[in-house]
């Protein structure tokens, strides 16, 4: 076990995606555990997608905003909130309230597909598995 110093984090980004930045914690295939650490800047929802896979989510700092499709927002999560979500074939949008905010997300219980990207006509353009995980993971340790 490590302590994790966040003034220290190694934050990535996906090409395409400047509004958010995220750093893998950890990925365990065995256990089909992937911890990723998401920052989301402030009043800037990220892309569309939904989530294909359980979530365990804490946030860390600032407020969580989760937003409908048509970006009516749907929930608001304060500092300190533990939110345990099943898979949800609605898509949705996230970011920070005012400042940002900080969440650590846990990714179970699935080998297929966690998460799918989708354009605004709701159309999948990207999906993320295990194997997209450990890329990551390992591309991110190996740039470290």
């Amino acid at each position: 076990m490590h302590a994790l110093d966040l003034n220290h984090i190694r934050w990535n980004q996906l090409p395409g995606f400047e509004n958010f930045d995220y750093c893998i914690l950890s990925v365990d295939r065995p256990n089909q555990l992937v911890d990723v650490l998401f920052h989301f800047h402030a009043h800037d929802p990220i892309v569309l997608h939904r989530h294909c896979a359980v979530n365990h989510t804490f946030v860390i700092r600032g407020e969580h905003q989760l937003f409908h499709a048509n970006g009516k927002l749907k929930k608001s999560r304060p500092t300190g909130s533990y939110t345990i979500s099943q898979p949800d074939t609605t898509p949705h949008r996230e970011c920070g309230g005012d400042g940002g905010t900080l969440v650590l997300f846990s990714i179970r219980g699935t080998e297929g597909v966690m998460y799918e990207i989708l354009d605004d006509q709701q159309n999948i353009i990207a999906a993320l598995d295990m194997d997209t995980f450990e890329a990551l993971f390992a591309a991110n340790n190996d740039a470290a």
